[in-house]
C-alpha cells in the first residue's frame, strides 16, 4: 500500500530532506485495496531512483567541522573568484549571531548574493534569498581555511596540513600568504583569492 503524508522539513540525515516535504511508505507485499493488484513497477522504479537522488544530495554536501570551531570574528572578506578567465568580486561579512554564525555575500554595489547561517552544524537559509549551491560550498570551505591550525584535525580528521597549506582531499586545497590571505582551489569548480577587505592587492 502507497501513502503519501507531509512531514516536517528534516535534515540530511534523513534521505526526505526539506527539498521535498514529503515522505513515502511502501509496502511492496501487500496488493492495493482500491485496485486489487500490486503497484506498478514503474512506481517503484521511480521510487527508486528518488531515492538515490536524494541519497546522493546528502552525500555530496560539504563537510563541515565536528564541533563549533573558534573563528576571530566578525570578518570582512574580500572574494576574488575566478573561472575560465572571468573574474567576480564579492564581498563576505562573517559574524556571530545568536547561537549561529552568519556569512552574507554581496556584489561590489551591495547586492546580496547569498546568506546562510550556521546553526548546531546544519547550514539554513537567512532571508528570502534562492538556494546557491556554489555559495554553500564556499561558505563550507572558507570554515575549514579559517578554523585554527590547533583545531584542524579535531574538526576534520581527514584534512592534511603543512606550513602554508591545508587541504581536505580530494574536495579542498588552500595555500596561505597570511592567515587570512590565502587561495582556495576546489576539486570542481573555481579558484578563489581571499583577503580582508581592503588589503592591498598582491
Amino acid at each position: 500500500m502507497y501513502r503519501i503524508r507531509p512531514v516536517q522539513p528534516k535534515t540530511c540525515g534523513s534521505w526526505l530532506a526539506s527539498d521535498s516535504g514529503v515522505s513515502v511508505s511502501v509496502n511492496a507485499g501487500r496488493a492495493d485495496p482500491i485496485a486489487g493488484k500490486p503497484a506498478p513497477t514503474g512506481f517503484l522504479v521511480w521510487l527508486m531512483v528518488v531515492m538515490f537522488a536524494l541519497l546522493g544530495g546528502c552525500a555530496s554536501q560539504a563537510p563541515l567541522p565536528a564541533s563549533n570551531p573558534t573563528l576571530p570574528l566578525p570578518l570582512q572578506l574580500h572574494i576574488e573568484r575566478n573561472l575560465a578567465d572571468q573574474r567576480q568580486d564579492w564581498l563576505l561579512v562573517i559574524q556571530r549571531e545568536g547561537p549561529g554564525i552568519r556569512w552574507s555575500m554581496m556584489d561590489p554595489l551591495g547586492i546580496p548574493q547569498a546568506r546562510q547561517q550556521l546553526i548546531d552544524g546544519h547550514w539554513q537559509a537567512d532571508g528570502l534569498l534562492p538556494p546557491n549551491p556554489e555559495a554553500r560550498e564556499l561558505f563550507a570551505a572558507l570554515l575549514f581555511a579559517l578554523i585554527p591550525s590547533g583545531e584542524l584535525l579535531r574538526n576534520y580528521p581527514a584534512a592534511q596540513q603543512q606550513a602554508g597549506q591545508r587541504s581536505l582531499p580530494p574536495r579542498w586545497a588552500i595555500r596561505y600568504t597570511q592567515p587570512l590571505s590565502f587561495e582556495l582551489n576546489l576539486s570542481q569548480g573555481p579558484h578563489y583569492r581571499v583577503s580582508p577587505l581592503g588589503d592591498p592587492k598582491p
